[in-house]
């Protein structure tokens, strides 16, 4: 079990200091508009996605309507539908685990789960996946609440903080790609969503690179001999 714990400790790591520092950047953020320190913890530790919960910052501000937020949460998160597919056959049999590992698929857990694990027992592989997703919630909640403290206390401007979200996704895509012996996902991403932005623009490219991705890779997959 401790050999367990810190197998995963090492992998979340990147993690770690990703999730203090946007964690941190979004609890400054909340509290400059008037929150407490309560809602940042409960925002990061019920919603749990964190440009979702950016994003969620302005629609509170905005006095948007319950099916903007709705339609905004699902063009965000729709992500998570492709992820939760792809990780069907890793999370069966995972038992009571099994709740938990789904409404903590966040994309730094993911990219830590969905690859090959070597020197992970095929028997610990739900207790280790339970661990990151796990170790992952409790970076994110506690930036989340270190950072609403902060900014109840020091003034400062909070502008360009936001930009951390796009810094972790960067980093874990580069760990990514240096590990990956199998590198035409990470193109196929690249490609179709570049693809997709000039189509569609800024606004509606998500959901439709997402297809383009999926379709791309099932259509590889079905293609190996």
């Amino acid at each position: 079990m401790k050999k367990l714990i810190k197998k995963a400790f090492i992998a979340t790591l990147p993690v770690l200091t990703g999730y203090l520092v946007l964690g941190f950047g979004f609890g400054i953020i909340l509290r400059s508009t008037g929150f407490s320190v309560l809602m940042a913890f409960a925002m990061s530790l019920f919603i749990y996605a964190g440009s979702m919960q950016y994003v969620a910052i302005d629609l509170f501000t905005g006095g948007a309507s319950y099916l903007t937020v709705a339609l905004t949460t699902l063009m965000v998160n729709a992500r998570h539908l492709f992820y939760g597919i792809s990780m069907l056959d890793k999370y069966r049999g995972t038992g009571a685990k099994k709740a938990y590992l789904m409404y903590t698929l966040t994309d730094e857990t993911y990219s830590l789960v969905c690859g090959e694990l070597s020197g992970v027992q095929e028997t610990d592989r739900s207790l280790y996946y339970l661990l990151v997703s796990l170790m992952d919630h409790i970076y994110w909640v506690t930036g989340s609440v270190l950072g609403a403290i902060a900014g109840g206390v020091l003034p400062f401007s909070t502008e360009g903080i936001d930009f951390a979200l796009t810094a972790l996704f960067l980093t874990v895509f580069t760990e990514q790609w240096l590990s990956a012996r199998d590198r035409r996902p990470a193109l196929i991403g690249v490609a179709a969503s570049a693809l997709c932005l000039v189509i569609f623009g800024s606004e509606s490219f998500l959901i439709p690179a997402m297809l383009v991705i999926a379709l791309t890779l099932t259509v590889i997959k079905e293609a190996k001999p």
